[in-house]
């Protein structure tokens, strides 16, 4: 790839990114420019071979594709700051905006984008924070103007984080609160499975350390297998066993409902702040 592939914030999800690009080997460090406001907490960037700037005009003026990686909030400013330091005279280009902001949509995008010259491409994605260890999961959704061949460039370099997944924008809602927020849950899961494994006496470290890869292994296990979770789940329980009475609790405790619910307020605020 000759393209120079910049990133606008280069804080825990733009690093993640960045890391997984390097460990799939799928662009060149030489090729990668990040900015940020303070270069001291850009130097592990320039440690592994990428050039940085306190400038994001210079992204702007030298990369084809951009990852925006700042928080929400500080867009407009971020957008600003890429204006007042543009190169004087620079010739008209077009630039793919990869965005990685959460409650920020594609018209929204463009509207912030605007007061840049040339022409602006934009696919929104939600990734999520377990894409740190190569193991997490994007959503993405193109505007009208990107096409197959930059999706797929897209693809190529978040693969090394774990899944891609193209969806239509208004289900970026309902997914994008499943598999970015899910993690959070699937932690106090965790948290709450070893608690009750130490209630019974056991050490807590290997409790949360055992609880942990069960997850990582129940998931492992649905991904992998063509059986419903139900079906699998039912495999386990054997009639008046362990298994089906701590099934049982789950479902006094209406677990089920309780996770529906917490997805479903997700959904909610982030509707919520798409609005804003």
């Amino acid at each position: 790839m000759s393209y120079n592939l910049g990133f606008i914030g280069g804080g825990n999800m733009s690093t993640a990114i960045f890391q997984g690009i390097l460990r799939n080997g799928d662009h060149p460090a030489s090729k990668i420019w990040v900015s940020g406001p303070h270069l001291e907490n850009l130097l592990h960037w320039k440690e592994l071979g990428a050039n940085i700037t306190n400038k994001n005009g210079d992204i702007y003026s030298t990369c084809d594709m951009i990852f925006l990686g700042v928080k929400p909030q500080f867009l407009s400013n971020a957008i600003s700051d890429c204006y007042n330091t543009l190169p004087l005279n620079m010739p008209a280009k077009k630039v793919l905006f990869v965005s990685i902001l959460a409650g920020t949509n594609i018209e929204q995008l463009h509207k912030a984008l605007s007061i840049l010259p040339g022409e602006k491409q934009v696919i929104r994605t939600l990734p999520n924070t377990p894409m740190a260890v190569g193991a997490g999961a994007c959503l993405y959704t193109p505007d009208n103007s990107v096409t197959e061949e930059q999706c797929r460039k897209v693809e190529i370099l978040l693969s090394g984080c774990g899944v891609c997944e193209k969806v239509a924008e208004h289900l970026i809602a309902s997914l994008g609160s499943l598999i970015g927020c899910g993690p959070a849950f699937m932690y106090i899961a965790i948290e709450a499975l070893a608690d009750g494994a130490v209630k019974q006496g056991a050490p807590r470290a290997l409790a949360m350390r055992l609880a942990a890869q069960m997850v990582m292994g129940s998931g492992k296990m649905v991904l992998g297998n063509t059986k419903h979770p139900g079906l699998l789940k039912d495999e386990v329980c054997s009639p008046g066993g362990s298994t089906i009475c701590g099934v049982t609790a789950l479902e006094q405790g209406k677990f089920r409902a309780t996770l529906i619910n917490a997805i479903e307020a997700a959904v909610l605020r982030t509707k919520e702040m798409e609005k804003k």
